[in-house]
């Protein structure tokens, strides 16, 4: 049995249900494409960023600044873009670019969610009305005669729609669980780069603070100093 014949014994119900399958596998190979390529890279990225940060701020932006098309790349070149930013807001940027990174790894998730809610109704929908179709003109008279041999068959018929609805809704679901798992991890992975990076920076923050300090005192005594002392 080929996919016409299972479409035309489905019933009218099958073609939304095909729409909806073709928009969630190609929502599914998009994310699988966005997921490995993003994955492969992640660690080598950030572990280039974070360690070049440890020792050389301004080649860290740089090479955040090269690796912009990769999400991490992205969510840590935020705050190095910055000038000798305020602790609090150098937070802010990592926050402001988290958010916005991790919405765009949920792109696709709604079509998901709406394939997996609407697929088993429709599948259901078009069970019900293969069954009015093979019921319609049944008359109790006729129970047991030759005239109700077919119905079997059309009931048999009408649960191929219900039986695809199923299979289209639970293909979806296995890969929706799937990216959300990948983006709940996505979550800790960026929350501890942004750590490490802040960290770095407040230290960072701290030594010019502190060296900007004894330039002032240094400022301050020669100021107050009496050239006549000597």
């Amino acid at each position: 049995m080929n996919l016409p014949d299972i479409i035309q014994k489905g019933g009218p119900a099958m073609w939304p249900l095909l729409f909806l399958s073709i928009l969630a596998l190609s929502t599914i190979l998009e994310r699988l494409w966005f997921w490995a390529r993003m994955l492969l890279k992640e660690g080598e990225v950030s572990t280039r960023i974070l360690e070049t940060a440890a020792r050389n701020w301004d080649l860290a932006s740089k090479i955040a600044r090269e690796n912009r098309k990769h999400p991490i790349g992205e969510l840590l070149y935020a705050p190095l873009r910055l000038s000798e930013p305020d602790p609090d807001v150098f937070h802010l940027a990592l926050e402001a670019a988290a958010d916005e990174q991790l919405a765009t790894m949920r792109r696709g998730d709604k079509i998901l969610e709406a394939t997996i809610a609407i697929a088993p109704l429709l599948g259901l929908l078009g069970t019900v009305l293969g069954l009015i179709y093979s019921l319609g003109d049944l008359r109790i008279g006729d129970l047991g005669t030759a005239s109700t041999a077919d119905v079997p068959i059309g009931i048999g018929q009408a649960l191929y729609s219900t039986a695809a609805g199923l299979i289209v809704a639970i293909f979806s679901l296995i890969f929706y669980r799937l990216f959300q798992a990948f983006w709940s991890n996505q979550v800790r992975v960026f929350r501890k780069a942004a750590s490490e990076l802040e960290l770095i920076y407040r230290q960072r923050w701290m030594e010019i603070q502190e060296q900007s300090y004894a330039f002032d005192v240094n400022d301050v005594n020669l100021e107050t100093s009496d050239p006549f002392d000597s």
